[in-house]
């Protein structure tokens, strides 16, 4: 099958559309819809965590409770300019209005073990049903495990500004490690160093969700957990995000300049469950593209990642099993037991 027989979203929206039809792969049962299953009461927003907080242990604190109550929080004042966030989406958006064609040239190989590149199809879904989003995916950091290949050449600018993020994210990533770790009652350096250390990949994905004449119908990324240790994600302005939270369904407020922090399965795994990894999904807009940039934070796939010893005692008795963050993934990908 040649690449360009593999369907984009973003060409069936551009050809085929009437007013409000769209293929029944993309139809989720009623358990799924968003029109159905969205709560619409008075509910507690996502914990918006302010990083220039002069009283660290106060951050310390918001981190620990956010990510052993939601899963998720917000982070303000990060320290990353505004201008190259804006820049970074500017860039990748760019890169979503070329032609067809062109962004074909960095779709990811059929047969590839790699899961960098451009696409449409991640894992597989239990009723066939399909997601109303494009991606791409490409390593930003450690140097030693970018591929170029899989970076595009249009925008020209599109490589400095990447290169740029990654350095300026990965200090927001040090201090997150880092303060989730004491907040756990370890060492600074322990939860970092159980999830990779200096060798942790940064994973980048843009995702690209178009205009959809039944958002009511369908969703643009079915509920799931990261399977990475943590998820730092740049959304635009077009809502979109829902977290599970006791049992409902719950919007993501937009803040201008904000990161969206996740904690994903390996970091629930590591705090033998203390901290939770986010269960979400992603609404899409009937007018508006939705667009988001997460940076996935991955252990190289060789590496081990169990619960941390120091959070196992005959009390606490390992809730996990210390897996290959491959053999991990592979299971997750194609819904096998772990």
């Amino acid at each position: 099958m040649s690449q360009m027989e593999v369907e984009r979203v973003q060409a069936i929206v551009s050809s085929s559309l009437t007013e409000d039809n769209i293929p029944t792969e993309f139809i989720r049962p009623e358990d799924e819809q968003p029109a159905i299953t969205t709560f619409h009461g008075p509910i507690p927003d996502i914990p918006v965590i302010d990083f220039s907080d002069p009283d660290q242990d106060n951050i310390i604190r918001l981190i620990a409770n956010a990510s052993r109550d939601w899963g998720i929080f917000q982070v303000v004042n990060h320290g990353i300019p505004f201008d190259l966030i804006h820049t970074l989406q500017l860039v990748g958006k760019h890169f979503f209005n070329l032609p067809q064609e062109e962004k074909e040239v960095y779709a990811k190989p059929p047969s590839a073990h790699t899961i960098e590149g451009y696409g449409s199809k991640l894992g597989e879904d239990v009723n066939g049903k399909k997601n109303w989003s494009d991606y791409l995916f490409h390593r930003i950091w450690p140097a030693s495990c970018i591929n170029h290949q899989f970076w595009p050449k249009n925008p020209p600018s599109y490589r400095a500004v990447n290169e740029e993020y990654a350095q300026e994210v990965r200090k927001v990533v040090d201090k997150l490690f880092k303060w989730l770790s004491i907040g756990l009652g370890l060492e600074a350096d322990v939860l970092k160093e159980g999830a990779g250390g200096e060798e942790i990949e940064y994973l980048m994905k843009i995702n690209y969700y178009p205009p959809c004449p039944r958002p009511d119908l369908t969703l643009g990324v079915a509920s799931h957990t990261d399977l990475s240790a943590m998820t730092v994600l740049v959304p635009n302005e077009v809502p979109g995000l829902q977290v599970f939270k006791d049992d409902h369904w719950i919007d993501a407020k937009y803040i201008p300049g904000a990161l969206i922090v996740h904690i994903g399965d390996q970091i629930e795994i590591l705090s033998n469950g203390k901290y939770k990894a986010v269960l979400h999904r992603t609404t899409v807009d009937k007018k508006k593209t939705r667009m988001s940039w997460p940076v996935f934070l991955e252990p190289p796939g060789q590496f081990v990642v169990g619960p941390l010893p120091q959070l196992v005692d005959p009390q606490n008795p390992p809730k996990y099993k210390p897996k290959k963050f491959k053999d991990y993934s592979y299971c997750k990908l194609n819904k096998l037991p772990q």
